[in-house]
């Protein structure tokens, strides 16, 4: 069928209608304490969604033992994965396809949520004001569950279902190793194309940088600090490696080093110190420290390659400094082992959907190079499949007061829902 503006008014007011219905969602979401290793609640609740939608459900968890050898595998921070499934639902068009498949991906995994005090409202009692829904997860992305959901169900509405299959995935651990999309990808879930609404501000994401995640162990001599020159303080070398680590951040940086996708950006590539442990008494020179730190790298750079850098720059890092010489130093890797990926602007599917967007918002897109990692990487690298991202406007990502905007979930839903009806072709429901 046509879609003509008749189409587009109606399916505008489709989504409108079922406002009150998206802000339940989410806020229900939203109480749903999805960090790590606690996604089951959250789950439940994609899962009933998934059902009233009328779709075909299908929970699985995430097995090591099958997607441990494949690549994009990152080594589990919480490795036991029981009562934390990913959660997929198909539709199947009936009397067959006729247009193109898709996958909707989102991860219903959030970061937890910091200091109470300093939230406005409690993290997980969502809040909305001035338009805005506020709460751990708000916007990142529990919004763009709700969103893909929405486009769905208002085309439904209308009386049309997409006539081609459509998946939607709700997955975990998308915040520290990807392991959830990665098994959906080794179950063979594939499609002509796949979105994920990260929450980017309604840009289109035509690259991202890789993620890795580095566990630094240091150990040091302890003393009592009456004779603290006696004593090597693991603390304190700890932080020299990262000083050195900052080094190699530096020349990354560096403009003839900037990939061509993140020119637009002064300083695409960051190292986070996001978490140290070390000493055990206050008047005891501390002898061990761990460091978790976050690196990011170009695209088409190995993880190998990356990891032989940074134990070449910590190498060096301890032979420059004689305070370094006995420190004992110990390398790892789990969470993040995140290769970079970029989409070609030009691809059939990244076309349609700026066009979309244009139809919906009447104004250019704003094409995004993501310093940061998603899912994304999954379906263009090993699943056969090309994605990108297209997601609600929102803020305070991983900080304080996490808020989105509810009028840009609605926009996101009827951009994917008009992206859909285009793409998938539509037919009777």
């Amino acid at each position: 069928m046509p879609i003509d503006e008749t189409f587009q008014s109606d399916l505008r007011a489709a989504i409108a209608a079922r406002r009150g219905q998206a802000v339940e969602r989410l806020t229900r979401l939203v109480r749903a304490r999805t960090t790590l290793g606690n996604e089951l609640a959250g789950q439940e609740i994609m899962a009933g969604i998934f059902d009233e939608m009328g779709l075909e459900v299908e929970t699985f968890d995430v097995d090591p033992d099958v997607i441990g050898k494949l690549p994009g595998f990152s080594p589990p921070v919480q490795p036991d994965y029981t009562n934390r499934p990913n959660v997929v639902a198909r539709h199947t068009p009936k009397g067959g396809t006729k247009g193109r498949s898709l996958i909707f991906n989102g991860h219903i995994d959030v970061v937890p949520p910091g200091e109470a005090s300093l939230w406005t409202t409690p993290a997980f009692e969502p809040s909305i004001r001035d338009g805005r829904i506020y709460g751990r997860g708000a916007g990142d992305m529990k919004s763009g569950l709700v969103a893909y959901c929405l486009a769905f169900e208002a085309l439904r509405d209308l009386g049309y279902a997409p006539a081609a299959p459509v998946m939607f995935q709700s997955v975990i651990e998308e915040e520290c190793t990807g392991n959830g999309a990665l098994s959906c990808v080794a179950r063979g879930y594939r499609a002509d194309a796949a979105i994920i609404p990260e929450p980017f501000q309604q840009t289109i994401m035509t690259s991202q940088l890789g993620v890795m995640w580095v566990t630094i162990r240091v150990m040091g001599k302890p003393a009592h600090v009456l004779e603290a020159a006696a004593g090597t303080s693991a603390i304190t070398a700890a932080y020299m490696l990262f000083e050195g680590l900052r080094e190699l951040e530096a020349e990354w940086n560096k403009p003839e080093s900037i990939h061509p996708e993140f020119r637009g950006h002064a300083h695409p590539v960051s190292f986070n110190l996001g978490r140290i442990n070390g000493g055990d008494w206050g008047s005891t020179v501390p002898c061990s420290a761990t460091m978790l730190v976050r690196v990011g790298f170009y695209p088409g750079t190995s993880l190998k390659s990356v990891k032989s850098t940074i134990e070449a720059n910590i190498a060096a890092t301890k032979a420059k400094h004689p305070q370094l010489a006995n420190v004992g130093i110990k390398i790892c890797y789990s969470g993040f082992q995140a290769e970079g990926c970029t989409i070609d602007p030009d691809a059939p599917f990244m076309t349609l959907l700026a066009d979309t967007h244009r139809q919906v918002m009447k104004e250019e897109p704003v094409r995004l190079a993501s310093t940061a990692t998603t899912d994304a990487r999954f379906f263009a690298l090993y699943g056969d499949t090309p994605a990108t991202c297209y997601g609600p406007i929102g803020g305070s990502y991983h900080g304080i007061d996490e808020w989105v905007s509810i009028d840009s979930m609605l926009n996101v839903g009827e951009v994917l829902a008009l992206f859909a009806a285009q793409w998938c072709g539509l037919a009777k429901a």
